[in-house]
Parts: structure tokens; C-alpha cells; sequence
């Protein structure tokens, strides 16, 4: 399923474009994807899009919390992952309200494990909701795009 919600992000997300569920439906079961998979990035995507439509997740909050997480979120999310996610809290470039979102659409995936490669991914999404909310998020949304698809790695000096 995962395959299938990139093939979407990279074909429709930056083109704003987005053909009606049948019509795009049609067009991954043609690229080869099975109707499980796509039913599954559906319903995925929608519940990313329903999230990201709640003012608060773009807040700025005005306090500091302490996530634990819960043994089955730690089982499935690689410690890779968790650490960039509180690296980019700490960063300032996701609220709290979008670590968790990130973290309930990772655990809505139907994999056991959700890989660094992966969660990277659900933080692009989710921060290119937040890049049509005004051009001081863009930064936000640059920064993971660059993180995520810049194959040179930086040089330290």
C-alpha cells in the first residue's frame, strides 16, 4: 500500500491535480498495483486530508510536552524513525499536533515496521499540508523534501 501512496504524492500532489477516485483507480490497477493497495492509500490518504483540515495542527503551541510512546508504537516504528521525529520537534519544524498525526498515520499502515524511508515520506505529506498554509511553512515542507530526496549527504567541515 505504501507504493501506492507515493506513486499518488509524486504524481498528483505537486500538480494539484487530482482525478476523481475512480478514474485514479483505474489508472494504478493499469500500473500494476492490486485493489487492496489501493483501497488501503484511499482510505489513508483521506484520513491524512481530513487531519491536516484541523486548524490546530498548524498551531504553534504555546507549551512543551513529553511524548512516551506506547510499547506498540515502538515495536512497529524503527528507533530511526522516532529519532527523526523528535529531531524535527525540536527543530521547530513539526507542533506537536503533527508529530502526532505522523505517528497515528504511520501506525495506520499495514506493515509491521515502518522504516526511516517511510516515515520520511508520511512527513513530506503531512508538512505539504502545511506548505499551503503560507509561506512561512514552505520552509518546513522544503527542508523534509530536501531531506528526502537529496541522495548526496552533507559534507561536515
Amino acid at each position: 500500500m505504501f507504493e501506492v501512496l507515493v506513486y499518488m504524492f509524486e504524481n498528483y500532489i505537486d500538480t494539484h491535480f487530482r482525478p476523481d477516485e475512480n478514474t485514479l483507480s483505474k489508472e494504478l490497477y493499469a500500473a500494476g498495483f492490486d485493489e487492496e493497495d489501493i483501497n488501503g492509500a484511499f482510505n489513508w490518504f483521506n484520513q491524512l486530508e481530513l487531519m491536516t483540515k484541523q486548524s490546530t495542527v498548524f498551531e504553534k503551541p504555546n507549551h512543551v510536552s513529553t511524548r512516551i510512546f506506547m510499547q506498540d508504537e515502538l515495536k512497529k516504528i524503527s528507533g530511526e524513525s522516532i529519532a527523526f521525529i523528535l529531531f524535527l520537534v525540536q527543530a521547530n519544524i513539526l507542533n506537536s499536533a503533527q508529530r502526532e498525526l505522523v505517528l497515528d498515520l504511520a501506525m495506520n499502515l499495514p506493515q509491521p515496521e515502518v522504516s526511516i524511508e517511510e516515515m520520511r515520506w508520511i512527513v513530506l505529506m503531512t508538512t505539504w499540508g502545511a506548505s499551503k498554509s503560507g509561506p512561512d511553512k514552505t520552509k518546513e515542507y522544503l527542508f523534509i523534501e530536501d531531506a528526502l530526496l537529496n541522495k548526496q549527504k552533507p559534507t561536515l567541515h
